[in-house]
Order: C-alpha cells, then structure tokens, then sequence
C-alpha cells in the first residue's frame, strides 16, 4: 500500500504491516483513504481528528444545502376572479420563497367534457406568476385533473 505522512507527504510503498508499524511508533492511525487504487493509498492521522473534519465538512454541506418543497394550488375551471388572484398571489410568495408550485384545475362530473376552459385557466395561471416562475412540466391532463410545475426563476430566496 501507498503510505501518506500526517503532512501529506509520500512515504513510499510499503506492507500493511510496516505501515501499521509506522503509524503506532508515532502514535496516529492508519486510515484508508483510496482503497480502489492500485495499491490501496493509506494515511497517517488521528482518526478522532479526521471523523471530526468529516462531520463538519458534512453539516456545512447540510446547512448550504437548499430545500425545495413543492406547494399545490387548487382551482376549478369555474374559479372567480377574486379566488384566482387570492391564489395567484399565493403562488407569488411560494415562488418567492424558493418553493415549486403544483397549479392543479380539478374536474367534477361533467366539467370533464371542458378540459380547455382548465387549459385556458392555466396559461392565465403561467401569465400571471411569468416574472417570477417558469414551466418545469407542461400543461397536462391526468384523470379529473389537469396541472402544471411552476419553479422559481430567480435562485435567489426571501428566506
């Protein structure tokens, strides 16, 4: 196995044995780091140490790490104006606040037979929120529903 010093330099090859030799004479640890190599790349550490850098590269990426949720607005293809701006306007701050937006037009009975009164709904939908959304997913129909996925434009969050 390759051996590597506590400072990054090289050793050289040596056998399981040697290194672990090494690395007990100077009172680290012998961790694996490449075991896919050929040979096998070993390190002297403390291995307290290492799990601790570990962890904190690990919350770091955790804590820069963006969350997403995907929000879901309902609408009728009877929908009123007041509702359709009072859930628009809903949608705004969803979209602002960096989340998706599910625009679903639900159908009962037989407003199922005027699918394009919902088609119509959703593209005033899109109009509406086009500053700050695009279309991820387009318009479709699936059973007595028919939606589309708004994702925010801008990557930039109210958070």
């Amino acid at each position: 196995m390759r051996l590597i010093d506590v400072d990054g330099t090289q050793l050289g090859i040596y056998t399981v044995r040697d290194a672990l030799r090494i690395a007990g004479e100077r009172g680290q640890d012998l961790i694996e780091i490449a075991p896919q190599a050929k040979p096998p790349v070993c390190k002297i550490l403390d291995f307290g140490k290492f799990k601790y850098e570990q962890q904190k590269r690990e919350k770091i990426q955790r804590k820069n790490q963006q969350v997403s949720l995907l929000k879901e607005i309902r609408l009728h293809p009877n929908t009123d104006v007041h509702d359709f701006e009072f859930k628009s306007k809903h949608a705004l701050n969803f979209l602002e606040e960096g989340n998706k937006v599910k625009v679903v037009v639900m159908f009962k009975g037989r407003e199922l037979a005027y699918t394009e009164q919902g088609e119509e709904l959703l593209n005033k939908f899109i109009e509406k929120v086009q500053d700050v959304a695009k279309v991820e997913a387009p318009i479709r129909l699936e059973g007595k529903n028919m939606n589309v996925i708004l994702i925010p434009s801008k990557t930039k969050s109210k958070k």
